[in-house]
């Protein structure tokens, strides 16, 4: 799949967390696509996303803030007059462990990957409710939300309230505004190290994945494209896997190993 065969002429996107890692894949495979691309985050990012001739415009906002998150969408209608997508792709969480965790450490990381999210969706979805094409909801959640996720439990906790989060709202916002769920796998990103090590620990992790490698951020910014697009426009509630094929079962090995 490419971007060449969507396309988003004149459509408005909204990728959260869009200037990096999954966010940056998204918004340069939408931007290839012909959409103009709104990226927030906290800090001004060293360089925006471009490709095709065209480059994402920048607001500063911390999605766990309700009031910048209103800011950010006012934005929106401000320099663009609607909002066609709307990508919930802010997340993630460091390392921890679960039985030492501190309440304010575990409330900030559901806060970013869950609250957030749904607060960005009904900011999104009262624009949208009122253009006579509504709009497209995808949030990106994680295999975490669906297998153990021991070392960040509160992140798989969260990503597997996000995935309940899209069948409701998929149902309650319906027909005007579809609502649909990446289910990333293991992606290399520029943080690929704080999980997977070195590089050979990342070539080590790769190998478990039956595709043959790590996923790239723009496998996921397909993905989107294609949830987004009027190709799904009978698909809402759902969640696409994008994980390669998922990960070896571990008793596989083990018993080979006997």
């Amino acid at each position: 799949m490419s971007s060449g065969e969507f396309d988003f002429s004149d459509q408005v996107v909204l990728v959260t967390g869009g200037a990096r890692g999954v966010g940056r894949g998204i918004s340069e495979r939408f931007l290839e696509a012909g959409a103009h691309v709104i990226v927030c985050g906290r800090n001004v990012p060293e360089k925006l996303p471009e490709s095709g001739g065209r480059k994402a415009v920048f607001h500063a906002a911390d999605v766990r803030d309700a009031d910048q998150v209103d800011a950010l969408v006012a934005f929106a209608q401000e320099h663009f007059e609607r909002l066609d997508v709307l990508v919930n792709n802010a997340g993630g969480s460091p390392p921890a462990d679960a039985a030492t965790a501190s309440p304010r450490f575990s409330e900030a990381i559901l806060r970013l990957n869950l609250i957030a999210p749904l607060l960005l969706a009904q900011r999104a979805n009262a624009v949208m409710q009122e253009q006579a094409s509504g709009g497209s909801i995808v949030n990106i959640a994680s295999v975490s939300g669906q297998r153990p996720s021991p070392g960040t439990a509160a992140y798989g906790a969260a990503k597997a309230g996000l995935l309940s989060l899209t069948q409701s709202l998929a149902v309650e916002w319906a027909p005007k505004v579809r609502v649909n769920a990446v289910t990333a796998g293991l992606i290399r990103t520029e943080q690929a190290h704080l999980h997977y090590g070195d590089e050979d620990g990342v070539r080590a992790v790769a190998a478990t994945v039956p595709a043959g490698r790590l996923g790239e951020p723009t496998d996921v910014g397909d993905a989107c494209l294609f949830l987004a697009s009027s190709r799904a426009r009978y698909v809402s509630g759902a969640s696409l896997l994008v994980h390669g094929g998922g990960e070896r079962p571990a008793f596989l090995d083990a018993a080979k190993s006997d």
